[in-house]
């Protein structure tokens, strides 16, 4: 589909993906107080129980379970329903299921969204802080 000036839509294979041992992520879209991500995490795999201090989470799960874990509490999420993520408060995201992949959109919203506002408190592949 063509825009205003004629040109190609970006597609998804035009977002560069950041492989992770727990699966991958794309940026979709960013600005100066938000940033948004395609989250897809491998079958049996889970982030890093982390939290944040200068950004707030919203996921919506589009396939799969998520088995999020806030503030040592276990909630399931399931395709079509989201949760929020309030900084500093301790959380993870795992795929439960043996076969298909977890994906959901990841919208943070606050003053900083660098790699190094992220505490890991437990990691499942040695990054733990």
């Amino acid at each position: 589909m063509a825009d205003a000036q004629g040109s190609e839509n970006a597609s998804d294979d035009s977002r560069e993906t950041e492989r992770r041992p727990w699966g991958s992520y794309a940026v979709l879209d960013e600005g100066h107080d938000y940033k948004v991500k395609r989250i897809e995490v491998i079958p049996g795999k889970r982030l890093s129980y982390q939290r944040h201090r200068q950004r707030d989470e919203h996921w919506f799960v589009v396939r799969g379970t998520a088995k999020v874990t806030l503030n040592g509490e276990e909630i399931l999420v399931t395709a079509g329903n989201a949760i929020d993520i309030k900084r500093e408060s301790a959380h993870r995201v795992e795929n439960p299921d043996s076969a298909e992949p977890l994906v959901f959109v990841e919208t943070q919203t606050g003053t900083y969204f660098g790699e190094d506002d992220i505490e890991r408190l437990e990691d499942d592949f040695g990054r733990a802080d």
